[in-house]
């Protein structure tokens, strides 16, 4: 095997290398089949069991019951931008968006774009989406509220979900899905682009609870309807078939190797608490998100110049540390360490961190 750096890329991002490991050996022979898993039919028996598996072991991670269907959807989380308001909204009443930064935004401007009512609850923007806003009032009159979980950007994230009451909750949770348990209850529709936390790009995970379909109106196109997912399986046409074993075999490693979402997340709390801890104590590196809104997935910080960035980066890389370079909206630095980091790589780039202080502070 070719060398392999610290892989802190926030998406398409790491994936656990064991993972990577049994693809590589199921690759051109699939459980017998003679053939790639690239290659087997989406009708076939083979294929059947993958998908039923992923759903199977999404639905026992999250403790979901009968009341949730999980769908593989193409088009990622950007294209759940627009089905969202499509199939959820309702007659003559507004849609709820938490505006918490760049996804956010772009999921309410393609609300508008539908002519859609959209009222925005609460939003961060007065200080440039570096905090979670607290203290708002939900409008009991809106069809749904969407939020987005974990901001990969800003490197903010929902440390406590927002309480709507009766109101279904709607979230983009494509950069911590799975990174710890959440009760599911209260949501109408989760959705995740697979390519942070669970596998490769190219498909969203969506879990809408069964009294969701009600409101997919009539005239829809089928490949838009939440209701054709549902009622196919996710195999009305040929899915992701790639994506959605890997996926499967993510969440296999979670369930097996890892011990479920409490284990996960205990391991993903320790991991950003050593990094922010050293740039707490440092004086040289700066976090950009208020400490209480922080993410685990997402660790942003800034240097005192673009120009000392742009070194910090180019010499981590040297050290097979990779992917620290911050948002092209945002600039400055940021480490990914989504579930497939490990402690060790987060320890090899504070090293690198104190190092790199040490040479040019």
């Amino acid at each position: 095997m070719g060398k392999r750096i610290y892989n802190f890329n926030a998406g398409p991002a790491a994936l656990p290398l064991p993972v990577l490991e049994r693809i590589q050996a199921e690759f051109l022979d699939y459980k017998g089949s003679g053939m790639s898993v690239t290659e087997l039919s989406h009708r076939s028996k083979w294929f059947d069991d993958i998908i039923n598996e992923a759903v199977e072991r999404t639905k026992r991670l999250l403790n979901l019951d009968d009341q949730f269907d999980v769908l593989f959807i193409q088009g990622g989380a950007s294209l759940q931008f627009c089905m969202v308001p499509m199939n959820l909204a309702l007659e003559g009443r507004p849609v709820g968006y938490l505006n918490t930064g760049s996804w956010s935004t772009k999921a309410i401007k393609e609300a508008r774009v539908q002519g859609k009512e959209v009222h925005v609850i609460a939003s961060s923007e007065d200080k440039d989406f570096s905090y979670i806003p607290k203290g708002f009032k939900v409008d009991p009159n809106i069809a749904y509220l969407h939020f987005t979980s974990n901001n990969t950007i800003k490197g903010t994230q929902w440390a406590k979900f927002p309480e709507a009451g009766n109101v279904p909750l709607i979230s983009d949770m494509s950069s911590d899905i799975m990174s710890r348990p959440f009760d599911v209850k209260p949501f109408g529709l989760v959705y995740a682009g697979a390519q942070k936390n669970i596998g490769p790009s190219g498909t969203a995970l969506a879990i809408l609870r069964k009294d969701m379909l009600d409101r997919v109106p009539d005239g829809l196109p089928s490949m838009l309807k939440y209701s054709t997912y549902a009622e196919k399986n996710s195999l009305y046409n040929t899915p992701s078939c790639f994506v959605v074993y890997t996926i499967g075999l993510v969440l296999q490693w979670l369930e097996e190797t890892i011990g479920g979402l409490e284990n996960m997340e205990r391991i993903n709390k320790e991991k950003a608490g050593i990094l922010y801890d050293y740039i707490d104590r440092s004086d040289f590196y700066r976090g950009t998100a208020e400490r209480e809104s922080r993410s685990l997935m997402n660790v942003t910080f800034r240097l005192s110049s673009e120009e000392l960035e742009a070194r910090f980066v180019a010499e981590a890389l040297k050290q097979d540390l990779g992917g620290l370079k911050g948002h092209r909206s945002v600039g400055g630095c940021r480490a990914s360490v989504y579930n497939a980091m490990g402690i060790d790589g987060v320890k090899a780039l504070v090293d690198f961190m104190k190092a790199f202080e040490n040479k040019e502070g």
